[in-house]
């Protein structure tokens, strides 16, 4: 299962409480705990991808596709 998000899909992200559009970023954010992330969030909030920054999801098929 690696390279794939094994949670139930996220509907919204949860800085902004926004619907998740095409993918989303589980990542490290300025506010200190990891969370799940819009690309807009993200931008301002998140510490970029990679190991110990983030991942990004497609929304649809739930695989990673960066970090």
């Amino acid at each position: 299962m690696k390279g794939e998000w094994i949670s139930p899909a996220p509907t919204e992200c949860q800085l902004c409480h926004d619907p998740l559009k095409d993918s989303f970023i589980d990542g490290k954010t300025d506010l200190g705990p990891w969370g799940v992330m819009c690309l807009e969030c993200h931008s301002v909030r998140g510490y970029g991808l990679g190991i110990g920054r983030g991942q990004q999801y497609d929304l649809k098929t739930l695989k990673k596709i960066g970090g």
